[in-house]
């Protein structure tokens, strides 16, 4: 009823009709974790392609296996990425411009330089380059204050410009609309204008100096001035990344590493690719990598160690009873077997071994998109793209050795290809008896988690009673049988397939009290057939009597 009936009339109220729609999350956002050439360090980076990758991070680099493992998931159908660059002890690169007040006696007095310093650490900026110029709007007043500052970047090898920036007058005034440090924040891809420990931009009074050099010999012709670029340098890439640079103490708290991932709002699948092509991720990072995607409900995917050459040391290492060679037993995380064998385009193409998280990542993301979440990742539409070859060759029998330990392996089969031929968590294998035995199922089991705990936040803070609860119904049956609908579940009608289940028996008087409601949302899920069992028998001859 309207507030306050003041005049004789009609009055019209909307009605809110207490439809709450739930959305359901992606489900293959894919967070790589690794050493980059460039890009932000401990930062969440989105990206949408291998583009965006070569653009903000360098692209296929001989010093990054997550690189590697970035192509290979947009080869095999990635969509969306998060990346989170970490790094030893890389450099940035600084280009000094000296201004008119800097003399040949004080070449670099405090607070009359310029510092440039190029967006990101790594040995990628000293390859950049500055030019200043006066020529601006004001250049013909004699209080000029404003410049002109180009930046470009060249290949090292063939000396050609790779990239190049120009930004029109702008001024060291911090007072001014072009104030060169925020026009450099909001547009440069290249270069920053540092700041100190107080967080002040380390800036000087006057412009720089033109980048110019006047060549005039004496008794000859002055000839024509000519740009003089002021090359950046000191930047380094450090050395090569370790345990320490994604898990530690104060690194959650401080949100790097493997936290940065803090700074995501979603990510369902979690690729931590080898340190280096000769050096492993240790079980240490995988078990805490492991506990992190519980917490965030996304899943793990693990390499296998670069030790497991053949099926039997797989085997032996494996089930070793006194010693981890994973790092987790988790049923957020799942491993593949053997690793990807593939040309290096930065070795010649010469044959290496890669890591297969990022095309198994790939994989999952094509059949999310194609069948669903609910659908198991493997088979033979689960085909590898861009590998040619396996590092171990592995048969029926000896798959039917490891795909009983929970390890999934990658298989190679005439006319089909390569293809991913296992869909086990860690928890998947035979002894444990585990409900959350297969992938598709734990994965179906985080989708419908995330989506209601986002799509249910309008509960908080309801009157807690019949109403309340019968739009919780309304809107969480709602979305579990649009699933239903799309073949997510067993059973051929909703009573079978789901429950949802919000009233005075879940969320008793007591919990009322203590501003509880409870939902219980259960559903039967699809499972993968694993083993297909052909019968084949002879019918002896019918005799007609």
């Amino acid at each position: 009823m309207p507030a306050t009936l003041t005049y004789p009339g009609v009055y019209v109220e909307e009605i809110p009709s207490g439809v709450h729609t739930i959305t359901g999350v992606a489900t293959s956002i894919t967070a790589f974790i690794g050493q980059a050439d460039r890009g932000p360090v401990d930062e969440a980076f989105v990206i949408n392609s291998f583009g965006d990758y070569e653009r903000n991070f360098g692209g296929l680099s001989l010093k990054s296996t997550m690189s590697f493992a970035v192509r290979d998931f947009y080869l095999n159908g990635g969509s969306k990425a998060v990346i989170v660059r970490v790094s030893n002890g890389a450099a940035t690169a600084r280009a000094q411009l000296p201004t008119a007040s800097a003399s040949p006696a004080n070449p670099d007095p405090p607070g009359d330089n310029l510092f440039l310093d190029a967006s990101s650490a790594g040995s990628w900026g000293n390859n950049l380059s500055v030019l200043i110029d006066y020529n601006t709007k004001d250049k013909n007043s004699p209080n000029a204050s404003l410049f002109n500052v180009t930046i470009f970047e060249t290949d090292p090898v063939t000396n050609q410009v790779t990239a190049s920036e120009k930004f029109l007058n702008v001024s060291v005034d911090p007072a001014n609309v072009r104030f060169i440090a925020k026009v450099l924040e909001q547009g440069s891809a290249l270069m920053r204008v540092p700041v100190d420990n107080a967080n002040a931009y380390l800036m000087p009074n006057v412009r720089p100096d033109e980048t110019v050099t006047a060549v005039s010999p004496p008794a000859s012709p002055p000839a024509p001035d000519k740009p003089t670029p002021i090359k950046a340098s000191g930047g380094s890439d450090g050395a090569d990344v370790g345990e320490t640079q994604f898990i530690g103490p104060g690194m959650a708290g401080d949100k790097r590493g493997l936290y940065a991932l803090e700074k995501a709002d979603l990510f369902n699948l979690l690729c931590i690719p080898p340190f280096t092509a000769m050096l492993d991720v240790t079980t240490t990072l995988v078990g805490e990598a492991a506990v992190y995607c519980e917490k965030r409900r996304a899943m793990m995917i693990v390499d296998p160690p670069s030790s497991w050459t053949t099926k039997k040391k797989a085997v032996d290492e494996f089930s070793d009873a006194t010693t981890d060679f994973v790092g987790t037993r988790s049923n957020n995380s799942a491993i593949f077997f053997p690793r990807l064998r593939q040309p290096n385009p930065l070795r010649e193409n010469q044959i290496e071994d890669f890591a297969p998280s990022g095309a198994v990542a790939g994989v999952m993301a094509r059949t999310d998109a194609q069948r669903g979440v609910w659908k198991a990742p493997a088979g033979q539409e689960a085909s590898l793209v861009g590998v040619p070859q396996l590092s171990v060759s592995l048969t029926d029998d000896e798959n039917g050795e490891l795909n009983p330990l929970g390890v999934n392996c990658l298989r190679a089969f005439p006319i089909i290809g390569r293809v991913v031929w296992g869909a086990r968590t860690l928890e998947g294998a035979d002894q444990l008896a585990s409900e959350w035995k297969y992938i598709p199922i734990r994965r179906t089991a985080l989708y419908i988690e995330e989506s209601l705990y986002r799509g249910t936040k309008w509960v908080v803070f309801e009157p807690n009673d019949e109403p309340l609860w019968a739009q919780i119904r309304l809107n969480v049956g709602s979305f579990m049988h649009d699933l239903f609908r799309q073949g997510a579940f067993q059973g051929k009608t909703p009573r079978e397939a789901y429950l949802v289940k919000c009233d005075k028996e879940t969320t008793t008087q007591s919990d009322i009290d203590h501003g509880i409601v409870n939902i219980v949302v259960g559903f039967a899920p699809l499972k993968p057939a694993e083993f297909v069992i052909l019968k084949i028998q002879q019918l002896a001859g019918q005799i007609e009597t």
